[in-house]
């Protein structure tokens, strides 16, 4: 049995979007948990999420554990690869399609969360780009295509999900702008929304 470990408006948001896109939301029990936030970093750590640091998500099957998003991303799309939205060794974009998911791991939360503390120095730079840089090739690899890979997959719903999480921070682009909103448009993700304000309630 898989269980996702999620706590509402956060990164493991993305996650409860992609299993409705999977068309798998019955097929992973998914465990509310509470996380630390900013602001509150006082918060006692939740007994119930097995993640090492108390983070997530957090995704168990069986005995195995899978970490990170990106990699939480690849190891759905192979378990419910009915849906299309993984691509597997031998496609033609199977590389493209994993370059989208590192980069949104190794470049673009980095070079957000830079963005959003503030912080700027020559190492960051030279490690991660920087916004700017971000931002083209985010708009580069959308060229005349509605999605990352021409149609669309889970990078896209990975890629897309801190615009959406926080529209301030989505570059001004029109490209990159219309992606959002198209994704955004989707049934899954207005019911992630109204799940999380759920599981928020006081009276859950």
């Amino acid at each position: 049995m898989m269980i996702l470990y999620h706590a509402p408006y956060s990164r493991s948001s993305t996650m409860v979007t992609l299993l409705h896109e999977l068309d798998a939301i019955d097929a992973v029990t998914i465990q509310p948990v509470t996380i630390q936030r900013p602001g509150n970093a006082d918060t006692k750590r939740d007994s119930r999420n097995p993640h090492p640091e108390g983070k997530v998500p957090f995704l168990t099957a069986g005995d195995d554990t899978v970490r990170e998003r990106a990699a939480i991303v690849i190891y759905l799309c192979q378990c419910f690869p009915q849906a299309g939205l993984g691509r597997n060794f031998g496609d033609p974009d199977y590389g493209r399609f994993l370059s989208w998911l590192c980069y949104y791991q190794g470049v673009v939360e980095p070079v957000l969360v830079a963005k959003f503390t503030q912080m700027e120095n020559d190492a960051l730079k030279s490690s991660f780009g920087n916004f700017s840089e971000m931002s083209r090739n985010i708009s580069e690899g959308l060229a005349d295509k509605d999605y990352l890979l021409g149609q669309i997959s889970a990078a896209d719903i990975l890629m897309a999900s801190p615009f959406m999480f926080f529209p301030d921070f989505c570059p001004d682009d029109a490209k990159i702008k219309a992606w959002v909103r198209r994704l955004s448009e989707r049934p899954s993700f207005a019911k992630t929304a109204q799940y999380d304000k759920e599981l928020m309630s006081p009276h859950h």
